[in-house]
């Protein structure tokens, strides 16, 4: 639901960033200019095509190890886990959740990233899990390094994971980002602080003692909630982000 066009934003405003934000350079090509025209769905839009659950395997959670080359990813290992459920609290079991990442010194593997931070050989920045009946997910992997993206002469990212979440068709694909609490680039990052200030805590993760596990990797949990006054913030179509 878009609610205004000249500063275009999606559903509620104290909720959702406007697809232009200045300080956030990129959106300022990026936002649309028009109006917006809504284009129902097609019926084969709303049911098909579904996902193929076979695929998804326990392996591909692990992104310290799921790269195929039988070594481990360098980094401080972090075990990320949470719950998806719908505004009234009911979890969404079986639901396909899609990460990707840096890896722990800040570097992609893409073309496009070319800053002098080292790859890593054992390390895609890519997994995927399903909700089990509770609605949970969980991920091992490192915790991503921060990176410059060009914003302005000194801008850097604070370190985030970003999260794809995908319903029972293709038109149900939600995309977000989650972030660390303790970064001290959190206040310097345009992207997140396009996001309404009473809002942005939703897409913090909090440290949890009681995943994490000793000698081994430190526990975050991020809740990700569909709809309602609690719901997590998304990306919109016109707003993706490195």
């Amino acid at each position: 639901m878009i609610t205004t066009i000249g500063e275009i934003v999606r559903g509620d405003a104290t909720v959702f960033p406007p697809y232009l934000y200045e300080a956030y350079r990129s959106s300022i090509r990026r936002a649309p200019r028009l109006a917006l025209v809504e284009v129902p769905l097609t019926v084969s839009e709303l049911s098909a095509p579904g996902m193929r659950v076979p695929l998804v395997t326990a392996e591909d959670a692990d992104l310290t190890r799921n790269a195929g080359t039988g070594g481990e990813a360098l980094g401080q290992r972090i075990i990320v886990t949470g719950r998806v459920t719908d505004e009234d609290g009911a979890p969404l079991s079986n639901t396909l959740l899609e990460i990707w990442q840096a890896n722990a010194a800040g570097r992609y593997i893409h073309k496009r990233d070319d800053w002098p931070g080292p790859l890593d050989p054992h390390f895609l920045g890519i997994g995927r899990c399903l909700t089990n009946g509770a609605g949970e997910y969980r991920f091992l992997t490192v915790r991503p390094g921060a990176y410059p993206w060009g914003n302005d002469e000194n801008a850097w990212r604070p370190a985030h994971i970003h999260f794809s979440v995908l319903g029972p068709t293709w038109q149900q694909r939600l995309v977000t980002q989650m972030y660390f609490p303790d970064d001290p680039l959190l206040a310097m990052d345009p992207i997140l602080d396009s996001v309404p200030e009473g809002a942005r805590s939703r897409l913090l993760a909090n440290y949890a003692h009681d995943v994490t596990e000793p000698f081994w990797a430190l526990g975050w949990r991020w809740n990700i909630v569909l709809g309602g006054a609690s719901g997590t913030v998304f990306e919109g179509a016109g707003q993706s982000t490195p």
